[in-house]
């Protein structure tokens, strides 16, 4: 139903913007890197997701919730999960 983008994307330091019917969401990564590296360290980085219904874009609504979410296969799909129950 919702459409989440991959790993990669959110290692990339890239932010998510999405919907499903009045359900407007925002994916902001957290990346940590290795010590001493480029190279992201996933496991010590992680999404944050907040949701909010309604017409208007992230700056011009009332954000309902927020969650963090490890920057993980798991957290991907737990993410997903979470907003899926929200519809």
């Amino acid at each position: 139903m919702i459409y989440i983008p991959t790993l990669h994307t959110f290692a990339m330091n890239n932010v998510f913007t999405g919907s499903h019917g009045r359900l407007r969401f925002r994916i902001v990564p957290n990346v940590a890197k290795l010590p001493g590296s480029k190279e992201v360290d996933m496991e010590n980085s992680s999404i944050e997701c907040a949701y909010w219904f309604g017409p208007f874009c992230y700056e011009k609504s009332s954000v309902e919730d927020t969650q963090v979410f490890p920057m993980s296969d798991d957290g991907r799909a737990a993410m997903k999960q979470w907003l899926e129950s929200k519809i």
